[in-house]
């Protein structure tokens, strides 16, 4: 399985569906932010990211705030309350007390082609970098990451 990362943000409409999702071949995207009706989130809120994806390019869409940091933990660092470094060790902790990221390959055992979403432009700081690799350490032959 292919699992590629991708943030909204800083991202026009055609790139982001386009010359990111539809050139590579996304089949699904699975949305991991808090928050999917922020007014910020333009063409990428929740139910209207469903439709587009859906009506331009025929990718399914999937909402997993169990894929999600908590909003508490997410302010905290937006706060400046915790550097990066403790973020990630609570993310990571977060996901092995939920135990939901384990299954991720057979939650879209019919896809090829997987994207995981959030809002931030680039994958260096953000959660969806840290699951996929959690992801990946339980089935590195099985898996690739790719972010866009």
């Amino acid at each position: 399985m292919n699992i590629y990362t991708i943030g909204f943000t800083k991202k026009s409409a055609k790139e982001f569906f386009d010359d990111a999702l539809h050139d590579n071949h996304i089949e699904i995207v699975v949305d991991t932010r808090i928050n999917t009706v922020s007014q910020l989130a333009g063409f990428a809120k929740g139910n209207d990211l469903k439709y587009f994806l859906q009506k331009l390019h025929s990718i399914k869409y999937d909402y997993r705030s169990d894929l999600a940091p908590t909003k508490e933990l997410l302010k905290n660092y937006r706060d400046k309350k915790m550097p990066w470094e403790e973020y990630t060790v609570f993310y990571n902790n977060l996901l092995d007390e939920r135990q939901t990221y384990q299954n991720f390959l057979t939650d879209y055992k019919d896809y090829k082609n997987v994207c995981i979403l959030c809002s931030e432009a680039t994958p260096e700081k953000c959660h969806r970098r840290l699951l996929v690799e959690k992801i990946h350490s339980l089935y590195p032959d099985e898996t690739r990451i790719i972010h866009l």
